[in-house]
């Protein structure tokens, strides 16, 4: 398998709900399984843009959500063999449990360091112990356990750099010349795997279509004529691609594909070149190159801008990586998808992230438009030139300073944006 196969591969997963409340159940599920007695308190403690996060958006199978709830789920009935799934089986008598503990008292959820790197700590204390566990950078990677104070696991140093002396990430030794030829050349059998994105991705989109709870997704629904694939790309797009993102936010019980850690970038990266596809009729090659495009250029920004950061990740990763897809879909090369990224960069950098949360689904209302606009202004020869704002005299160094905006460029806004957040 080629090395940008294997990063697609090891990055695309499935997501239930919003990936952060997932994580942070998962981190207490963990820890309970280092601990016995009965349940005194959970405290968790988790960097801003996971605390953000999780703040009020929805968790699956409950109309509660919010990182207090999270945590008391992943106690009372998280998996943690299941990942980011950990949620799924969660029943109606465990959210009645999940809620009391809340009640009670027996629950804090409080936010550390101002940063984009994940992490969460996940202590639990009971009448006979206690137990913790540490994630850092990415949503499962547990790097330290301890029982009663004392390290039973702990990551070392190299194992959480991935093994690796070389500080440059992987996806940033290629260009997008590079990244372009390998999508064209890769066997299509390679990449197969991505279609499974779309399988998952549009049941939850079907899961919002027939849900009362989900009033965006029937407002879209009407503007394109009540059809699912109209013969409008972009109405047709932004109904697919928001009212997946919409049932996410709400904590549908469905969960989507992720890229970057996020369900929502997944759902972007996808939805809008699925819906194109049908439209025009393309063979499922054409789309699974695009679509491994799409995620390659949503990795390079993300990479630079951190996981969780203060602007939308959403809109301006996986909107810009879609947008690449959406122009080489259409005959676009390397030169026109260099435009894309000007324009995309020129017009939706600094959106700002408040969280997961039911806003969301505008901000990809605004990703599909932009990403729409920009394709096709780039593939008429329409830019904005390369001596202006942020833009950069590669598409490389443009990508650069979209991630650099958001780290560090936009630490103070994410401190002003818990500062709302903490006085609700």
């Amino acid at each position: 398998m080629r090395t940008l196969t294997r990063l697609i591969c090891d990055d695309m997963r499935p997501a239930l709900g919003v990936t952060e409340p997932g994580a942070v159940a998962f981190a207490v599920a963990t820890a309970r399984e280092h601990v016995r007695g009965e349940l005194r308190l959970i405290r968790v403690v988790l960097n801003s843009g996971m605390y953000k996060n999780g703040f009020t958006c929805g968790i699956p199978h409950g109309r509660e959500g919010g990182n207090e709830y999270a945590a008391a789920l992943g106690y009372v009935a998280a998996m943690p063999s299941r990942g980011l799934e950990c949620l799924d089986g969660v029943r109606p008598a465990d959210g009645r449990r999940a809620r009391e503990i809340v009640r009670g008292g027996q629950v804090w959820v409080g936010a550390g360091e101002i940063s984009s790197r994940i992490y969460i700590r996940a202590e639990i204390t009971t009448s006979e112990g206690s137990a913790s566990v540490t994630i850092e950078d990415s949503h499962t990677n547990v790097t330290k356990i301890t029982e009663n104070d004392c390290v039973v696991y702990e990551k070392d140093a190299n194992s959480r750099a991935g093994g690796s002396a070389d500080p440059t990430p992987l996806i940033h030794r290629y260009t997008l010349r590079q990244l372009i030829r390998y999508v064209e050349t890769v066997p299509v059998g390679e990449i197969q795997f991505i279609l499974r994105a779309y399988d998952v991705n549009m049941a939850l989109f079907h899961q919002a279509l027939g849900s009362k709870r989900t009033t965006l997704t029937h407002y879209l629904f009407e503007k394109n004529g009540s059809e699912v694939i109209s013969e409008d790309e972009q109405l047709t797009a932004s109904l697919l691609c928001n009212g997946a993102i919409e049932a996410r936010v709400l904590g549908f019980s469905r969960p989507a594909m992720s890229i970057t850690g996020s369900g929502a970038h997944g759902i972007i990266a996808t939805l809008p070149l699925y819906g194109v596809q049908h439209i025009n009729h393309y063979a499922d090659e054409r789309l699974l190159r695009a679509t491994a495009l799409s995620y390659l250029v949503c990795m390079y920004i993300k990479e630079y801008s951190g996981r969780l950061s203060a602007f939308c990740g959403c809109a301006i990763a996986a909107g810009t990586g879609m947008a690449c897809g959406l122009a080489w879909m259409k005959g676009g090369h390397c030169k026109e998808l260099t435009l894309v990224i000007r324009n995309m960069a020129s017009s939706i950098t600094g959106m700002i992230c408040d969280g997961g949360n039911h806003g969301c689904t505008l901000k990809g209302v605004v990703a599909v438009d932009a990403a729409f606009q920009a394709v096709g202004m780039a593939l008429s020869g329409i830019a904005i030139s390369s001596k202006h704002g942020i833009n950069g005299k590669t598409p490389e160094e443009t990508m650069r300073n979209m991630g650099r905006i958001a780290s560090p460029g936009m630490i103070g806004t994410e401190d002003v944006v818990m500062d709302i957040l903490q006085s609700k």
